[in-house]
């Protein structure tokens, strides 16, 4: 079976970058993928993409080296498994809460015993190879999202989870939850303090840790901070760069 590369990035003690789609599109998806990312995100929760979408940027994905990985909408049985029979090689939930909200997501990721994942793998034991079904339980990443009060009164319940890989940060969301105002790539010393127990508590039970962030300087400072992944931008936020250049034009066309 084809191996999880980022399980073998971190085992050489490397943080991984992830990049993100929230557009639809095999192509964009592909293009996404080939730019260098150790992994590429599709983001079915707040992307404009559906599962047809979603199947055709996963077969994108698979034309490069990078690990394609899928942010479901909600954390809900159904929806985690079809993500994985399309190919995902790690799910990203939002919004776990506690210790029993995780123990669902992470069963619905793990085949019997571990879990009660329907077998079913259709194209995933395509791109997966030979030996699928019986070590997928194995290279499948697990990645809850603590992004709200309550998930972080409940960090170290949550980290606890048997077979949880990794903790997610939504840090907008989190903000909101703890009062502040939503946004990414903040610096309050009250999101920062809930970054660090979120860290430590990973940290303390060897479970991966990753953000989200939308710029290579905020990306650079939480894998300082110890994070372990960080979404350094999406094409979403690439794509809007380019007004920079569509205003300088637009500028030197009217002084003209």
């Amino acid at each position: 079976m084809r191996a999880n590369r980022l399980k073998e990035i971190w085992a050489s003690g490397k943080p991984v970058i992830n990049g993100w789609c929230n557009m639809p599109g095999g192509f964009s998806a592909e293009l996404m993928a080939a730019q260098g990312w150790d992994a590429v995100t599709i983001d079915t929760q707040h992307g404009v993409i559906g599962y047809s979408e979603m199947l055709a940027m996963l077969q994108g994905i698979s034309t490069t080296p990078a690990v394609p990985l899928v942010r479901v909408s909600w954390n809900q049985p159904g929806e985690i498994m079809r993500a994985l029979d399309a190919g995902a090689y790690g799910i990203i939930c939002p919004m776990v809460n506690d210790a029993a909200e995780c123990a669902a997501f992470v069963q619905a990721c793990r085949y019997p015993p571990l879990g009660y994942r329907s077998s079913g793998p259709t194209r995933a034991a395509v791109y997966g190879g030979a030996g699928y079904l019986a070590h997928a339980n194995d290279e499948m990443l697990a990645f809850a999202m603590v992004e709200t009060a309550a998930g972080l009164a409940n960090v170290e319940a949550i980290v606890a989870t048997p077979g949880l890989d990794g903790v997610y940060i939504g840090p907008s969301d989190l903000s909101l939850g703890l009062g502040g105002p939503p946004g990414q790539d903040q610096d309050a010393p009250m999101l920062m303090a809930a970054f660090d127990t979120i860290l430590a508590a990973c940290k303390a039970v060897g479970v991966k840790v990753g953000v989200h962030t939308s710029s290579m300087a905020y990306s650079k400072s939480m894998i300082e901070r110890g994070f372990d992944l960080v979404t350094v931008g999406g094409d979403v936020r690439f794509l809007n760069t380019g007004k920079r250049e569509a205003a300088e034009m637009r500028a030197w066309l009217d002084a003209r």
